[in-house]
């Protein structure tokens, strides 16, 4: 996919945990981990605002676009 999140960057930055981001966003732990692995088919925008408000960022700060092939190695 060439959306790349970059949530992980972010909270490492704010010294923040995975539960703790969730928890002041108001999603559920499970569904912030669909989105920081990039499995997220979609991100509402009230989401992405709430998400850039926690971590003071701008949505820039944790999307980005890579073309096809160019993003990080996948894992396996």
């Amino acid at each position: 996919m060439a959306i790349i999140v970059d949530v992980d960057v972010m909270l490492a930055r704010r010294k923040m945990s995975v539960g703790t981001l969730a928890e002041r966003v108001g999603i559920t732990p499970a569904n912030l981990a669909v989105l920081k692995n990039g499995r997220a088919k979609a991100v509402r925008f009230t989401t992405l605002d709430a998400i850039c408000q926690v971590l003071e960022c701008q949505p820039g700060d944790i999307l980005r676009w890579e073309p096809d092939g160019e993003g990080p190695p996948a894992s396996g």
